[in-house]
């Protein structure tokens, strides 16, 4: 696959001046930018600058909202409701942790569910934050809206893929858990319509009830699914985890399916929690650390070079960028210029 390189700031300022240009006001679409730049530089670039595209017409719509701000719908101190507005959702992500972390250092621990978010784009992006402060963050979210996964046992879409990730400090870096209750996520199901290509295994499910590899299912007449956790054998484990981070996200924002919402949204259920409230911050990295060396340093298995804990991938690509560039896929790169061609933005030199 074609790579292109860019220097972050230039990836930064790009996605900024389309943000901008496409409606969204200076100081969200700020947020919006780093947030994505710091994603693509972890390697997952689904979910970075390659959204833009995906977000410029919500804003054109007016279904991303572009100015504003939440509405606290209910504050219990260490337990909060916010009403999102459909606002940008990395720029309510950072109010939120800096919210949650705050009364976590007051209180041990605190929990936010948001409803009616914009996308919040990559999880481990936002537990990191928290994570690199002493801090333990979890993270789910799901979009009532939308209907892609079909539950354990049908044919018929009804849940998203509902991802949640968990950020958490260790002696060397954080552990960055990110996952989802699908199989495969929304992003690379587009990515593998746009480069017209097909899963490496059956991941999607059609109309009939028939595992497949193809990702043109979900545009099929009548609908194909992406498969839960699990596939065709285990996927009443995926299932449960779906409806579990639906009842966090939906039913504790007070905000969900049975409101038939159309919007492209996203709600969102966080909790913050501080290792010295419990058994200490010594005692946490010294037990989390020794548990990430003997999973490292076990035997691997036949063509496996090495075992990794979740978050080694990661921080070994911000290495990488940090001491060159940020690479993105080609797939990526034609819809990021085709946006910027059509609003008149300066595409930077790929080095």
């Amino acid at each position: 696959m074609t790579q292109h390189h860019f220097h972050r700031d230039d990836l930064k300022t790009l996605a900024l001046n389309l943000l901008t240009k496409g409606g969204l006001a200076a100081d969200k679409a700020e947020t919006v930018a780093e947030l994505l730049v710091r994603t693509d530089e972890i390697g997952v670039t689904t979910h970075g600058i390659s959204m833009v595209p995906y977000y410029l017409p919500e804003l054109a719509s007016g279904n991303m909202t572009s100015e504003g701000s939440w509405e606290v719908v209910r504050d219990k101190g260490v337990t909060m409701v916010w009403d999102g507005n459909y606002l940008p959702g990395h720029w309510l992500m950072t109010h939120a942790l800096d919210t949650c972390i705050a009364r976590a250092r007051d209180y041990g621990m605190a929990a936010l569910s948001m409803r009616r978010s914009h996308h919040i784009g990559c999880l481990s992006t936002l537990t990191r934050i928290a994570a690199e402060q002493g801090l333990v963050c979890y993270i789910s979210t799901s979009d009532p809206s939308g209907r892609w996964v079909a539950p354990f046992g049908g044919t018929e879409p009804t849940l998203t893929p509902n991802p949640w990730a968990i950020g958490y400090p260790s002696k060397d870096h954080p552990v960055l858990i990110d996952t989802c209750a699908s199989i495969t996520t929304v992003s690379k199901v587009r990515e593998h319509i746009n480069s017209g290509t097909q899963f490496a295994n059956p991941w999607m499910l059609d109309a009939q009830g028939r595992a497949t590899r193809d990702p043109n299912v979900v545009n099929a007449d009548p609908k194909g699914t992406i498969l839960p956790v699990g596939g065709m054998d285990h996927g009443h484990k995926g299932f449960a985890l779906a409806l579990m981070i639906e009842m966090q996200t939906q039913a504790l924002s007070g905000h969900g399916r049975s409101s038939e919402p159309t919007r492209w949204g996203g709600n969102v259920f966080v909790q913050v929690t501080d290792p010295e409230a419990f058994g200490g911050n010594d005692a946490f990295t010294t037990e989390v650390s020794y548990l990430n060396d003997l999973c490292r340093n076990n035997r691997p298995a036949e063509g496996v070079s090495r075992v990794r804990v979740p978050g080694d991938r990661a921080y070994d690509r911000l290495a990488q960028s940090r001491a060159g560039t940020v690479a993105l896929p080609d797939e990526v790169w034609t819809r990021v210029a085709a946006s910027a061609e059509a609003l008149g933005v300066d595409l930077p030199v790929s080095g």
